[in-house]
C-alpha cells in the first residue's frame, strides 16, 4: 500500500511538471485583459523607511502555470541614487502581458549600495510572513531588474547559499533565476570612479554614495557586492543583457562574471551596439529569449 501511495504521487508530480504552462507560447495580453486578470496592490510597506514599498501584482491564472507559476521581482535602476519603480515599468510589463505574480520593488536612494541590497531579502520576508494577503510562490522567485536593481538582484540571488553573506532571505524563500540588465557584476572599484569622476555633477554625487566612506571603498567593502565572487555550480540560471557600448558599466567589467557561466544553463545576450538602457526593439528581443529561459529552467 505505502508503495502503491509514493508511486501516485510520483506519478502525479510527473504529469504536473509536463502540464506547466510555456510561457513562450502564451500570447500576450491586451491592457483590457492586463486589468481584468490582476489584483494590484501600491505601494505596500515592507519596511519603515518612506522608500521601502512595493507594488504587488495578483495573477488570476498564474496558479494555473504548475511550475511555471513564478513569482517575479524587479528592482529600478539609477545608481543606487535616484528614480522610482514606477519609471522603469517597461520591464514588469512583458510578465503582466504573460499573466505572471510580479513585484515592483522600491528600495532605499542614497544610503549606499549595502541599503539598497538589504532591502531586497527584507521586502522577500516580508511576503513570506504575509500569504494570506499576498499569495505568491515564494519557493519559485525570479529576481531581476535593471542597472543598479539587476545589481542587488545578482548579489542575492547568487548569495543566497552563502553564509557569508550579510543579507539573505530566510528559509521558505527560493530563488530559482536570476535576469540581469546592465548591471554591475564585477569590478565595482572601476565603476565608482568612473561616476565618482564624472562630469555631470548627478552622476558623481552618485558615486560617492556607492559606499558611506570619506575616500573610496576598501577592495573588502567593494568585493562583499561584487556578485563574481558568489557564483558557484549550485546557483540558480542567470540571464544576462549587456551592451558593447555602455559607457556606464565597461562592458569588460563582465568578462569574468560570464567566464563562469554554465553550458546549457546560463544564458547571455551581449549586444556590440547595445548601450546602458536597451532600446525598445532591444529589450522585445531579449523578452522573447527570457520566456524561452524561463520555460527551460529545470532543464
Amino acid at each position: 500500500m505505502h508503495f502503491a501511495i509514493m508511486a501516485w504521487v510520483a506519478l502525479c508530480s510527473l504529469i504536473f511538471s509536463s502540464c506547466a504552462t510555456s510561457l513562450a507560447s502564451l500570447p500576450h495580453q491586451t491592457g483590457n485583459q492586463i486589468d481584468a486578470s490582476y489584483t494590484v496592490h501600491r505601494d505596500i510597506a515592507y519596511g519603515a523607511d518612506p522608500e521601502q514599498v512595493m507594488d504587488i501584482y495578483l495573477s488570476n491564472v498564474a496558479s494555473s502555470y504548475g511550475k511555471h507559476n513564478y513569482t517575479i521581482v524587479f528592482l529600478h535602476g539609477g545608481a543606487y541614487y535616484l528614480s522610482d519603480k514606477a519609471k522603469e515599468e517597461k520591464y514588469i510589463e512583458p510578465y503582466l502581458g504573460k499573466g505572471l505574480n510580479v513585484v515592483n520593488l522600491n528600495y532605499r536612494l542614497k544610503r549606499g549600495i549595502a541599503a539598497a541590497t538589504s532591502d531586497l531579502p527584507h521586502a522577500l520576508n516580508f511576503l513570506r510572513k504575509n500569504p494570506e494577503a499576498y499569495p505568491l510562490e515564494l519557493n519559485n522567485v525570479i529576481v531581476t531588474g535593471f542597472s543598479a536593481g539587476a545589481q542587488i538582484a545578482t548579489n542575492v540571488g547568487l548569495a543566497q547559499n552563502n553564509p557569508s553573506f550579510p543579507d539573505r532571505p530566510d528559509r521558505g524563500i527560493r530563488i530559482v533565476g536570476i535576469i540581469n540588465f546592465s548591471g554591475p557584476v564585477d569590478q565595482l572599484d572601476v565603476i565608482e570612479r568612473i561616476f565618482v569622476d564624472h562630469e555631470y555633477a548627478l552622476f558623481s554625487e552618485a558615486g560617492k554614495a556607492l559606499f558611506p566612506e570619506d575616500d573610496y571603498a576598501t577592495p573588502e567593502a567593494v568585493a562583499l557586492y561584487e556578485p563574481v565572487h558568489y557564483f558557484d555550480r549550485s546557483d540558480p540560471p542567470i540571464f544576462l543583457w549587456h551592451g558593447g557600448m555602455d559607457d556606464q558599466i565597461p562592458p569588460d567589467t563582465f568578462r569574468a562574471f560570464t567566464d563562469k557561466f554554465r553550458t546549457g544553463k546560463d544564458a547571455l545576450r551581449y549586444v556590440p551596439a547595445g548601450k546602458h538602457s536597451p532600446t525598445s526593439e532591444e529589450l522585445a528581443a531579449a523578452y522573447e529569449e527570457i520566456f524561452t529561459f524561463l520555460d527551460d529552467l529545470d532543464r
